[in-house]
């Protein structure tokens, strides 16, 4: 029996089973299962990837200070947005399946180098290997910001069949790691602590330890932070899953009325355009600079003002004056003695730092390095 039809088996029965507690065990080992062969599915395509066929056009270096992925059904515009915001030239036509690599650009905000991905529309049953869906996929796991451009006119719809496809490859769309403490060991069986004030959402001891048979796992610490679920448990054991902010594009408002565009307001993580028109695309690109959590920091050379032309782009969490020197460049780090600080992380401006100081947005930095 092949792993797909293992896959197709195992969601049949989830779905004809019950959900109450004297199944929870059970649902969690089928979880469990499931969980397990689609991560096969996820090696193999990356074996594959490995021997130069049947993965061309998906081979895209990585450059700028971030990287964006399109992701959508055919023919609902990421194309043309590609074109609008980059200057970049996408086959654009009126039938599905115009785009069938993938197709980068580069788009500049705030002074920063932002890389943007055109990928091939994916159909459902992506996350299966279906049409070229493990290649845009597996391009979207190596984002740091997704777009999930919709049709606004299926925009509903499109939008629950794509986060099934990406939820069901490991992308976790809009939400932070759950706070599970996972530890294996080499006896003692498993050890289960629940901090104050939590409680395990639709699972029990048992549940965990049926899991964990299943991954062969019968020694291990579990200490549980938040109200967990069985399916975030298993995430923390598969050890894979990919933490990503997404926006869902509602593309081609221009065909909809006031009020319809009201009703779509009401979506979370939404951002209306009409990329034909380009209607909002500065919108979308503030908005896209929030979600990406980005920094910008100015150098001062000695003696001179601040170059505010060219700032150093560092992510929100990494944000210290020592990944501030690496950026630049990595014997800098050698040579550091102290920072001059000014802006909104210090007291005083200037202010003297370490390399352990956290910067903040605009800040203006000027290193002084040892004699």
């Amino acid at each position: 029996m092949s792993v797909l039809q293992k896959i197709a088996d195992i969601e049949a029965e989830m779905a004809r089973t019950q959900k109450n507690k004297a199944t929870n065990a059970h649902l969690g080992l089928l979880k469990a299962k499931l969980a397990k062969l689609r991560a096969s599915i996820v090696t193999e395509s990356t074996k594959g990837a490995g021997g130069g066929g049947g993965g061309g056009g998906f081979e895209v270096s990585k450059t700028g200070d971030a990287r964006v992925g399109f992701v959508g059904f055919p023919s609902v515009g990421k194309s043309t947005l590609l074109n609008k915001m980059t200057g970049q030239e996408s086959e654009v036509a009126a039938y599905e399946f115009t785009t069938l690599t993938c197709v980068p650009g580069i788009f500049y905000h705030k002074g920063a180098k932002i890389q943007l991905l055109d990928l091939p529309g994916i159909i459902e049953g992506a996350k299966d290997g279906k049409g070229r869906g493990k290649q845009v996929i597996s391009t979207a796991m190596s984002c740091s910001l997704i777009l999930i451009v919709l049709d606004v006119m299926k925009s509903v719809v499109h939008k629950k069949k794509i986060e099934y496809e990406l939820e069901g490859f490991g992308l976790r769309l809009n939400k932070k790691p759950p706070a599970i403490n996972f530890t294996k060991r080499e006896k003692g069986g498993l050890a289960l602590s629940i901090a104050p004030g939590y409680a395990l959402a639709d699972c029990d001891e048992e549940t965990i330890a049926q899991v964990l048979k299943e991954y062969r796992i019968m020694n291990a610490q579990v200490r549980v932070n938040c109200n967990a679920t069985i399916d975030e448990f298993i995430d923390v054991v598969e050890g894979n899953r990919k933490y990503v902010p997404c926006l869902y594009v509602m593309n081609k408002i221009d065909q909809i009325t006031i009020e319809e565009l009201d009703i779509i307001a009401e979506i979370p993580h939404h951002v209306p355009i009409c990329a034909h028109h380009e209607w909002n695309l500065d919108g979308l690109a503030d908005t896209m600079w929030a979600y990406m959590a980005l920094l910008r920091i100015y150098t001062k050379p000695k003696g001179q003002i601040p170059d505010y032309t060219a700032p150093v782009i560092l992510p929100a969490d990494k944000n210290s004056i020592e990944e501030f020197c690496v950026r630049i460049h990595k014997s800098l780090l050698e040579q550091f003695r102290v920072a001059l600080v000014w802006g909104r992380s210090v007291k005083h401006n200037p202010q003297r730092c370490g390399k352990d100081h956290k910067l903040m947005d605009e800040d203006v930095v000027q290193i002084i390095k040892k004699i």
